[in-house]
């Protein structure tokens, strides 16, 4: 099982390396119905490849494209909504994880087939950043706990609509809170003993080596088609996930 896992890994990683995000979304997919592996360790895991895989593609930005104090309100409002999360997650049946995992699955590659939004780049004066940007806080963070997804395709767009963040540094800002999120998710995870690290590692350290090794190649292809390519992806699982989990219920 610890190669097909490998295997998965070097496969979600280089999704990850290629379009920059969602690598996860299709990581809890593919070790359920691929190897066997229940869903709660999925998401685990899922989450462990996201923070790592999000440490390496944050290092170049550390200088330059960061909004710091965003990314530290976001993410610590987050923490406690991640085991908020993790606790719902518990005390749901696994058809209904499933299900709602398939709704953001859908959700997500809707996202990924429109126009990136554009911003200003002018932060929101006073107050009104901190507002939202604790509200956006609050519904990642649950979702990493809930659904075991670092949520980069969710932070960008808002991070870019409601706080006016330009798309460069709401992509560097996005990569900060997936891990902080990530980070909060496992420790929720792995204190409820949802965590198998032999699982974890042999699934995410491939998957990091080959997040490094194509996103190399990225710039070499469009980016636009890669996007819409793995938004069918995504939307074409979300199908798969729906119809298994209701001919299993």
């Amino acid at each position: 099982m610890l190669i097909g896992v490998a295997a998965f890994g070097i496969l979600v990683g280089a999704v990850l390396g290629l379009v920059g995000a969602g690598g996860a979304i299709i990581a809890v997919p593919a070790l359920v119905y691929a190897i066997g592996v229940p869903v709660t360790e999925a998401m685990s895991t899922s989450l462990v490849m996201a923070a790592s895989s999000s440490v390496a593609a944050v290092l170049p930005r550390l200088r330059h494209g960061i909004e710091w104090r965003i990314a530290a309100t976001v993410g610590a409002v987050g923490i406690p909504a991640a085991f908020l999360g993790t606790a719902v997650n518990a005390a749901l049946p696994q058809h209904v994880v499933l299900l709602a995992f398939a709704a953001l699955m859908i959700a997500a590659g809707v996202q990924m087939l429109r126009p990136r939004p554009t911003a200003t780049g002018e932060l929101l004066a006073g107050r009104r950043w901190v507002w939202r940007a604790l509200l956006v806080g609050l519904g990642v963070g649950f979702l990493t706990g809930l659904l075991g997804v670092g949520g980069g395709f969710i932070i960008v767009p808002a991070l870019v609509l409601l706080l006016n963040l330009p798309i460069a540094a709401a992509i560097g800002t996005s990569l900060v809170i997936t891990i902080v999120n990530s980070i909060a998710g496992v420790a929720a995870h792995a204190g409820s003993g949802f965590v198998d690290w032999p699982l974890t590692i042999a699934f995410a350290a491939p998957a990091f080596a080959a997040s490094l090794v194509a996103a190399r190649f990225a710039a070499r292809i469009s980016g636009k088609a890669l996007q819409r390519v793995f938004a069918v992806l995504v939307l074409a699982i979300a199908v798969l996930t729906i119809v298994r989990t209701a001919l299993t219920w």
